[in-house]
């Protein structure tokens, strides 16, 4: 029943690749466990941009209220305007169940 998982330190997002199974790594635990969304990084992140990229996501998210994906995309939406290259805001995406 959890709704959401972030996982914002560096490389959250990777995993090896098992014929298989597909992907597995951290995020497939997450969701196995019954996580519904998991917001992870595939790149290391810097530290100021990741520590600025979670505020806007949780004054989005809490203050404003914004459902968990306009959060997200409001939040990356801020970063790239401080931030234009990729590098800073693309490193991290939304799994949704």
């Amino acid at each position: 029943g959890t709704q959401l998982v972030i996982l914002s330190a560096c490389e959250t997002g990777l995993g090896y690749i098992d014929n298989d199974q597909g992907v597995n790594g951290l995020q497939s635990s997450f969701l196995a466990a019954g996580a519904n969304k998991i917001i992870i990084s595939l790149w290391r992140v810097d530290d100021t941009a990741t520590q600025k990229m979670m505020s806007y996501f949780y004054r989005r998210l809490f203050e404003d209220k914004m459902s968990i994906d306009d959060a997200f995309t409001q939040a990356q939406s801020e970063l790239r305007l401080e931030y234009p290259q990729p590098y800073y805001w693309g490193a991290f995406i939304k799994i949704c169940k």
